[in-house]
This record gives C-alpha cells, structure tokens and sequence, in this order.
C-alpha cells in the first residue's frame, strides 16, 4: 500500500475525529456558561450528559459523509462501511434524543418540586415522570431498531409481506403476552391515576415499606429492614393495599397496656400528658388514655397519640409504651397485672372439713306439694 493510501484514511479520520472533539469542547463551553447565568433550572447542567451522544453523532455523519474520498479500500468496501456507519449513526441519534428528552423533563420536574409546597403533589408528578421517561425511552428504541432493520435490502423486500401478517401475530402476541400488557397498562394506571407513588408508604401482604420504584411492569417496595421487595404493578390495580400517605401523611397510633385494676388511671392520664408534651415526634393534635376492656385478672389500658407521619408515630409509641411502663414500674408497682401462684390450702387448713347434710327447710317444698 502506498504512502497516499495510508495518509488519506488517516487525514479523514484524524480530521473527523478533531472536528468533534472541537465541537464537544464548544458545547461544553457554552452550556457552563449558561448553567451559571441560569442557576434556577438545571437543564444546562443536565445538557453536559449529552456531550458524549453529541460527539458520536457528529464524528459518525462526517465519516458517513467522507469516507468515500479515504481512498480505493473505502471505495472497494463502500457498502459495508456505509452500512456499519449507517447503523451507528442511528443508534447514536437514538440514543441523543434519549439524553436530550430526560434533561428536559427532569429540568422541568426539578422546577416543579422546588415550586411546589405539596410533598404529595410532588411524589405524584415524579411517579408520572419517571414513566413517561421509561416510555419515551422504549418507543425511542423501538423506532431505532425498526429503522435500522430497514436499513437491510432483505427487510424492506419483505416488509409488505410482514405488514400482511401483522394483524395474525399482534393477535398471538397478545395472547402469549397477556400479564405483560396487563402490567403495561397498570403501570400507565398507576401514572396517572394516582393509585400508588414514589415515596409512599404503603403495606402489602403484611409488609411494611416505602415505594423506591415504579416502571411500566414492576414496582419495588422498600422495607423497614432495608429489604426490597419486587411486585408486579397489577397486584396495586386488582388487590386492596394499604396507602398510609395517600392524600395526607399524618398517622394515628395506639399503645394498649394490661394492668391491674387498681391502676391508678387519672394520675397515667396526666402522665401521658407529660411525655407527650416532651417528644417532637408528637404533633399536638390529639391524645387520650381509656380502658377499652376488661378481664378478671386485669384491664386493657389504650394510650391513643398523633404525629405527622407513620416514621415519627412508630417512634412515639415505642417511646410512649417504654415511659409509661418505667414510670408504673418506679411509682405503682402495683398497678402491673399479677399472677396468683400461691398454692391452694389443704384440707388442714379448711375452717371446716365436714359437710353437714342438708335438711328439709334448707331443700325447701318438693314439687307437687302446697
């Protein structure tokens, strides 16, 4: 290969390859500069995510373009190099529009949240946008893939063929797909129908946890012991769930104790007061302590407390069941139910061991006598 032959791939390449990193280092340049005029929306700071799709969409057109003045191998080999660099400019183009879409909704999420005074409002409009990313994000990919299956001689030859047959394998794809397209409407439902969001509190099956995320077809719940738990977004659309910050995060909580009866219950009233009165977890709305029940051997005490959300009523509880049992501990001992294990006396105990026979004025008239 000659001298000329080496040069010209390389001045085209090496000449691609500098406008790019020129162009990159252009944007870059003026989206900081932006990003600092524009401090109250980070678009321009999210816009950097694009450098690296922007570079590869650039550099993959110009050699699209020149690369058949590289010299007589490129002319040999025009069609398959077309057809490689067609294929990734495509799926850099793809993949730009993906950065691009996901800078822009975020941008005007992150400017919604700082607006919003709503916590609820706030956990909703994020759901939605986290969906409509994923679903941005999968059409995106499929116009991409089908663009590029286009690309083939082979493929567009078959494609009226492929068009008669579509109405056939939509109907299979269907059937075989049922549950997938049933969660890929639930998590649409989900969206925008405000059923669940990210940040709720939720309990499903007996488990306690926070929602960290929610996609077209699954939804992952956090627990209270940092396990995460991966439910299908159906189960939230066909099945009854606890919501415990649906439109409003405040919680009621109970404590209920077993004491004596000789608890003295005026004097915990004015006890729960007090703690109450020392813990930030309450929020002042309400409380209250009453005898919900009774038993022969004790009484079932409820101590009823308010805090704005199911975290700080958890801790008020604990607390609130821990200082009130101290405090009958240190002060009325008494008042804490007991357990009768004394052994029954023996018959030399008993005032009296013999029975004496009952007469006719302790049975009194038998029937049928006046």
């Amino acid at each position: 290969m000659s001298m000329e032959g080496v040069l010209r791939p390389l001045s085209v390449v090496g000449g691609a390859l500098i406008v790019t990193l020129v162009v990159g280092w252009l944007a870059d340049h003026v989206l900081r500069r932006v990003d600092a005029r524009h401090p109250e929306t980070p678009l321009w700071d999210l816009l950097h995510r694009c450098r690296l799709p922007l570079q590869v969409v650039l550099c993959t057109a110009l050699l699209r373009g020149s690369f058949r003045s590289a010299g007589a191998w490129a002319t040999e080999h025009e069609e398959a190099i077309g057809q490689v660099l067609t294929l990734v400019l495509i799926g850099a183009c793809a993949w730009l529009l993906v950065r691009v879409a996901v800078a822009i909704v975020e941008a005007s999420y992150a400017r919604y949240a700082a607006r919003a005074a709503d916590a609820a409002r706030v956990r909703r409009v994020r759901t939605q946008v986290t969906l409509i990313q994923r679903v941005v994000t999968a059409a995106v990919c499929v116009v991409a893939v089908a663009a590029m299956l286009l690309t083939f001689p082979a493929m567009r030859t078959a494609g009226v063929s492929v068009l008669a047959s579509a109405g056939l394998i939509g109907i299979v794809a269907g059937v075989a797909a049922q549950s997938t397209l049933a969660n890929l409407f639930a998590g649409l439902q989900i969206a925008f129908g405000d059923i669940v969001r990210i940040g709720d509190t939720v309990v499903v099956d007996g488990e306690w946890g926070r929602v960290e995320e929610i996609t077209l077809t699954y939804l992952v719940v956090t627990t209270w012991d940092e396990r995460r738990i991966t439910m299908p977004v159906s189960y939230f659309t066909g099945r009854p769930f606890e919501n415990w910050s649906r439109s409003n995060p405040r919680m009621t909580g109970t404590v209920f104790l077993h004491l004596d009866h000789s608890t003295p219950i005026d004097l915990m009233r004015e006890r729960l007061h007090e703690i109450l009165q020392g813990l930030p977890e309450w929020d002042g709305r309400a409380w209250s302590l009453v005898i919900t029940d009774t038993t022969p051997s004790t009484i079932q005490v409820r101590a009823l407390v308010t805090a704005k959300d199911a975290d700080d009523i958890w801790a008020l509880r604990c607390v609130v069941r821990e200082r009130l049992i101290e405090w009958l501990r240190r002060e009325h001992p008494y008042a804490l139910p007991r357990i009768n294990t004394a052994p029954a006396p023996g018959l030399e105990q008993a005032p009296d061991r013999r029975q004496t026979p009952p007469t006719s004025e302790d049975i009194g008239p038998g029937p049928g006598t006046t």
